[in-house]
């Protein structure tokens, strides 16, 4: 089966990574074409192409970083486009198509697997259709149950119509973490609105879960059954939620401009919220141009990690610093093998982990660089908005709106390489793989490290 997989793919003229490139750019210009047209903006003229190309890849890319304000500069047109954006950017262009080609009864074919393969992240092609039909299912009816509970809140506020839209597009854009938000001061209103942080943090969390995690703990039921993947995914996840609630809640505690003025129990709603949305969904509950710098560097980490894999998330993911961190232990310990749960982790995914975690560090690192000659933003800040840009965040410290050209262009092509993913651009612009894969090996010798 597997040579079978490896010659279909040497016979397509692109491969799979590079149709998902190819896809996911032809769609931001199709949103920056409509989001730059004048009924798009409230003052009807054109906002200009380059901003809304770099509008259009915050909503594809499922970000949030935006250079106007979305609540008070796009009409409901505009509003429409981006929703639409963050939907189909979401679940992977891949995934919509094949829902058109199953309404319409044609057949989905290898290539079309191929390519739902490594947009899915996907070890195999068996049940790639099926998995396709419960995402989009799936992913209908957490965002249907999601915008009730948020009309609950919104309809008493905004009236009947207004409030309904503000729940169905605030549920779509916290399901797929893009962040986006029309109230026009993301959730700072809502602070202490337990539905809101609630329903919100748990549309994050889901959505940045994965697919797969979502199957394995419904038809498995014990944590015993549960495969490894899922393991892993759910204590990394618990570890990080964990570790950034305590961290905002003991480092803006008494902060007037964040947590200080409210209750406590606001510190703790609010403390929860902001430990959750780091993790690639740019909503904020508190103004993040006002926490302390340690918080800003725990977000950023937290940032950088990510969701996980097959999921709406960005980032390096879960369990690429899980294998990393397990790999350390192992060190440490003396061990040749990775291992978790009495459970052995291949050196192959190792390496993949290191190679994603090296790929994204060096990107983080060449953006800040050239952010820090073409913009007048502080070394802090230059760095959140890069890793949340790469991470697919959304969060920002003020310096998206005062981005020159260069910096958004810059910021642009970053949230596109984080959505698609490092290793997905790599190989979407490698030559062949594994070309000399079995064929030979040199002879090993040592060096020293450390």
């Amino acid at each position: 089966m597997i040579n079978i997989e490896n010659n279909t793919i040497e016979k397509l003229k692109l491969n799979p990574a590079q149709v998902l490139v190819l896809g996911f750019g032809a769609l931001i210009l199709i949103g920056a074409t409509l989001l730059n047209l004048p009924m798009a903006s409230v003052s009807g003229k054109s906002v200009g192409f380059i901003d809304a190309l770099f509008t259009s890849s915050s909503a594809v890319c499922v970000t949030g970083l935006v250079v106007v304000n979305t609540a008070l500069h796009w009409t409901l047109f505009g509003k429409i486009v981006i929703l639409i954006l963050i939907q189909v950017g979401g679940l992977g262009f891949m995934t919509m198509a094949t829902l058109v080609a199953l309404l319409l009864g044609r057949k989905i074919t290898l290539k079309d697997r191929l390519i739902i393969q490594e947009e899915l992240n996907q070890f195999t092609l068996s049940g790639l259709v099926k998995l396709t039909k419960y995402v989009i299912i799936s992913t209908l009816m957490l965002e249907a149950l999601g915008a009730f509970f948020l009309s609950l809140k919104f309809v008493p506020i905004y009236g009947v119509a207004q409030g309904i839209w503000f729940g169905i597009f605030h549920s779509i854009s916290a399901f797929c973490n893009a962040g986006f938000d029309i109230i026009g001061t993301s959730m700072e209103l809502f602070v202490s609105s337990p539905i809101v942080n609630i329903t919100i943090g748990l549309l994050v969390i889901i959505g940045g879960l994965g697919y797969t995690v979502y199957i394995d703990i419904t038809t498995q039921k014990r944590f015993k059954r549960w495969s490894l993947h899922t393991k892993l995914v759910m204590m990394v996840t618990g570890i990080l939620l964990v570790l950034g609630f305590f961290a905002i809640m003991f480092l803006e505690y008494n902060n007037p401009q964040t947590l200080g003025e409210l209750s406590f129990g606001g510190k703790i709603l609010a403390s929860i919220f902001q430990s959750i949305v780091p993790r690639t969904a740019g909503f904020n509950s508190i103004d993040m141009g006002a926490i302390t710098s340690t918080s800003a560097f725990i977000i950023i980490i937290l940032m950088f990690i990510g969701g996980s894999p097959g999921s709406t998330a960005g980032g390096i993911k879960t369990t690429t610093i899980g294998a990393i961190v397990l790999s350390i232990i192992s060190v440490i310990r003396g061990k040749k093998d990775v291992e978790i749960l009495k459970r052995r982790v291949s050196t192959e995914l190792v390496f993949r982990a290191i190679a994603v975690t090296g790929i994204a560090f060096s990107i983080v690192i060449l953006v800040t660089m050239i952010l820090t000659i073409t913009e007048a933003g502080s070394f802090l800040d230059i760095v959140f908005e890069t890793v949340s840009a790469f991470a697919t965040v959304g969060l920002s410290r003020g310096l998206t709106p005062e981005l020159t050209v260069i910096g958004r262009l810059v910021i642009t092509v970053t949230m596109f390489i984080g959505r698609l993913g490092p290793l997905t651009m790599a190989f979407a612009f490698a030559k062949k793989r594994n070309e000399n894969k079995g064929v030979y090996r040199y002879a090993e010798e040592r060096i020293i490290v450390g």
